[in-house]
């Protein structure tokens, strides 16, 4: 074994590891490892960790990649129910790691499975269900709750295929669910035409989670209340500072971003939607993008040909995200190489099978949309 994988036994040893030996043990043990592991990088990862990866990409993506590969260990330097999904779509002896198991997303935390059934009984109880009512999940939510849409006819969706889903699903249910992200389902239901008073917002902690019988049963998108911790810290207020301030910037944002703030922006989308845009952008154009830091920076470093800055200057870092530092994949990654598996993300049977179902969904629905 290297010398350098030698040197540390504890994650406590490589806490006090010059960042340099971290960066060496990590290579380290994908040499001794070889093609049995893949490591996965969110675009929203800090650049410390990205720099080991072997996949980048947006969550789903990245799932899909690694069960592509033939990789035993699957290492996912992202939140937890990313390493779900991972778990889910993988290879039956493929193994999913999460470096930090502290590292979670506030948003898929906001949207419990406990919670969602309770709020599903309770439309239930006032026949809402007597409707034709669609669960619709983001894909940035728990397996539990993928599994609850895979058993109800419902779906996942991701950020860059909610729109052509949103169509699907308008034109043959009376109504949707939507979870856990109000702000994507507001405005993906807003290019729809759907009127705000249309959209009841549900509550979890409240009965009927704040709304009416009546308001229930006129909704046509019952949207689930909760947001992301980056993307929901954006005003409105930014975007018109930056243009006050920078004539001729262009303000492209995250559909996570609340409706003020996307409505009064030039263009929105996914994450692989902005990066693509700003690739495909002439030189000299200047961009103002609302998402989260760590992926601005590293488009600012591709494109110095083009201005490209924050859309708010004091915003924003994914601090879940942020937990998986070098230390923790170098211990993961030297564990690894004893064959000790540390922070296994294991989904369990049943709820894989359901969840698939509703991933399945997707994949088909979206397929069928594009003619593809």
């Amino acid at each position: 074994m290297s010398a350098v994988l030698e040197k540390a036994q504890t994650f406590e040893d490589f806490l006090v590891m010059p960042d340099t030996e971290v960066a060496a043990s990590i290579e380290a043990a994908r040499e001794a490892l070889g093609s049995r592991v893949v490591i996965l990088g969110h675009h929203y990862q800090r650049d410390d960790v990205i720099k080991h990866a072997d996949l980048t990409g947006d969550s789903y993506q990245l799932s899909v990649m690694a069960s592509q590969t033939d990789a035993e260990y699957i290492v996912f330097c992202g939140v937890h129910f990313m390493a779900e999904s991972a778990d889910i779509v993988g290879k039956d002896y493929q193994r999913v790691i999460l470096p930090d198991l502290g590292a979670g997303c506030s948003m898929a935390d906001m949207a419990s499975i406990d919670q969602v059934e309770d709020a599903w009984e309770q439309l239930r109880e006032i026949g809402v269900l007597e409707q034709k009512i669609a669960p619709i999940t983001y894909m940035n939510s728990t397996a539990a709750i993928k599994a609850f849409c895979g058993r109800n006819e419902g779906v996942v969706c991701t950020s860059s295929n909610a729109i052509p889903l949103f169509d699907i699903y308008l034109k043959n249910y009376d109504k949707m669910f939507f979870f856990p992200d109000q702000h994507l389902g507001r405005n993906t239901g807003a290019k729809f035409g759907i009127p705000l008073d249309k959209m009841a917002l549900w509550d979890p902690n409240l009965e009927l989670g704040g709304n009416t019988p009546e308001q229930l049963r006129d909704a046509k998108l019952i949207l689930w209340k909760g947001h992301c911790s980056v993307h929901g810290r954006f005003k409105s207020w930014h975007v018109d500072k930056i243009r006050d301030e920078h004539p001729g910037m262009q303000v492209l944002v995250h559909p996570e971003c609340p409706r003020e703030v996307v409505e009064i922006s030039d263009l929105d989308g996914s994450t692989s939607f902005i990066i693509k845009t700003v690739e495909a952008s002439p030189a000299g154009s200047k961009w103002a993008i609302g998402t989260e830091v760590n992926l601005v920076n590293r488009l600012q470093a591709r494109f110095p040909d083009k201005e490209i800055r924050l859309l708010a200057p004091d915003l924003c870092m994914c601090a879940t995200m942020y937990r998986i530092a070098p230390q923790n994949l170098a211990w993961a990654m030297a564990n690894l190489t004893e064959d000790v598996v540390v922070n296994e993300i294991i989904v369990d049977d049943e709820t894989k099978h359901f969840a698939n179902i509703a991933l399945g969904r997707m994949i088909e629905l979206t397929e069928v949309r594009s003619g593809s």
